[in-house]
């Protein structure tokens, strides 16, 4: 029987189209025509003014830290479960990540935890838009406006999310976006950075490429990095976003299929739950165990491979990491992660792919 991958691609569009022009006229590297289009209509994708590629998400996360003014001593709030570019991010910049707990209906950054952990050292907030569902942005600005930090929506997993009816990229001082192989579109590796501050833009355009004045090549007032994204990416990033909308509409269809299979075991599991602001794009179709430990979660997902199902274990907590870790307890985090899979989830599957995974999921949970 055929493998079902967790993930993967859809290169449905102009994507050969465009990455052959970009061949047949040379401009290959990180200066070319699909670049400037693909930010721009990346921008106007998300509602905002700017929008400035990076060469991967990790980068867009440390390049909008460093433009934030970031230095070593500094706290930056994050939450606990999130991928640990998040934290890494702001290691990059000699500061802390300062780790809060999270909301058990998503996963996500929980406000009634960040306002305890901050410090006069504080200077930022980075909500985490997890798996597709958006944090509470709007509860993350009022403590952000209320104690003068600036807040980094990362973004990399929620392309199209939105919270109370705007997309999520134009909620705080800035957001990052991954175009990772296995985002909602990709550019194989890629990032970008969205704002609706022209000095802030500015800044990040500036740092992004050497450090080079942007009106005097070759002159270099700051140091800077390379952090700059081909015309080949930005090519395919520009073929991805114009089907964007059937990418979000496929998964929405996806996670309705799963809520159908799977609706009959919600005694054994959790089904993703939404809060009534948000409107999430599924980048991930994730359930929890209501019973067990991370060893009962290891060993359904070596079952559910067994039977040729590839899934994913929810990330793991910052704080049990070795770089980051801590004796601080986090309770939701440390309930809920351990029991978290992500199932498969891309364009291509189909409506017997989500039953085949439905129903090994099914036999392996009367088994363990």
């Amino acid at each position: 029987m055929n493998r079902i991958p967790v993930a993967q691609p859809k290169l449905g569009g102009k994507e050969r189209e465009y990455v052959l022009d970009c061949l047949d006229s040379n401009w290959i590297s990180s200066v070319g025509k699909y670049i400037g289009a693909f930010e721009e209509e990346f921008a106007k994708f998300c509602g905002v003014k700017h929008a400035i590629s990076t060469n991967n998400g990790t980068t867009a996360l440390h390049l909008a830290l460093v433009a934030l003014g970031v230095q070593p001593g500094d706290e930056v709030i994050v939450p606990t479960v999130t991928y640990i570019a998040t934290a890494n991010a702001v290691q990059y910049c000699g500061a802390k990540p300062v780790l809060v707990d999270v909301d058990p209906i998503t996963m996500n950054i929980d406000p009634s935890d960040i306002e305890r952990k901050i410090s006069p050292r504080t200077k930022g907030i980075i909500p985490v838009h997890l798996y597709g569902h958006p944090a509470d942005m709007k509860a993350v600005r009022e403590i952000a406006d209320r104690h003068s930090l600036f807040v980094v929506e990362d973004a990399a997993e929620a392309h199209g999310a939105k919270v109370y009816g705007r997309k999520v990229g134009g909620h705080g001082n800035c957001a990052t976006f991954s175009f990772f192989g296995n985002k909602i579109i990709t550019t194989g590796e890629g990032g970008m950075v969205t704002t609706d501050d022209d000095e802030l833009a500015d800044r990040l355009r500036l740092l992004r490429g050497q450090g080079m004045d942007l009106k005097r090549r070759y002159w270099f007032p700051v140091v800077g990095y390379n952090y700059r994204m081909t015309n080949i990416q930005a090519a395919i990033g520009l073929a991805q976003l114009e089907t964007i909308e059937q990418a979000l509409s496929d998964r929405k269809k996806i996670a309705c299929w799963y809520d159908q299979a799977l609706g009959d075991m919600t005694d054994k599991i959790v089904l993703p739950l939404q809060h009534n602001w948000a409107e999430p794009v599924f980048w991930m179709y994730t359930v929890f165990l209501r019973e067990g430990s991370g060893e009962r979660r290891d060993a359904v997902m070596r079952e559910l491979d067994d039977l040729g199902i590839e899934t994913r274990p929810v990330f793991y907590p910052m704080h049990v990491l070795p770089p980051y870790q801590e004796q601080n307890s986090y309770p939701v985090a440390d309930l809920w992660s351990p029991r978290g899979i992500n199932l498969p989830t891309y364009q291509e599957l189909t409506h017997r792919d989500v039953h085949r995974v439905a129903d090994g999921l099914k036999q392996v949970l009367e088994r363990i």
